[in-house]
């Protein structure tokens, strides 16, 4: 299964799973097939995540936040009271 990460202003929103047939392209899974698959259920902005973190660094979390130059998910700073 393939997970992925709706992002809305930077921030991811929600993380899915996708099976991986829906990422196939002659036998080899393609992101873009799975962000595709997303766009149309859903709408919106995809990035694939990864529960091993060899995607984008590390796996994507509601809060988490997108950087589209380094092209990883960076985890919440806690909050402290």
């Amino acid at each position: 299964m393939a997970h992925f990460a709706q992002i809305v202003d930077g921030v991811v929103k929600q993380v899915i799973v996708v099976h991986n047939n829906e990422l196939l392209v002659d036998g080899v899974e393609v992101e873009s097939k799975g962000i595709e698959f997303c766009q149309n259920l859903l709408g919106g902005e995809w990035k694939q995540t990864s529960y091993n973190g060899n995607i984008r660094g590390r796996y994507a979390g509601i809060g988490y936040t997108y950087d589209a130059d380094a092209d990883v998910f960076i985890e919440p700073k806690p909050v402290l009271f």
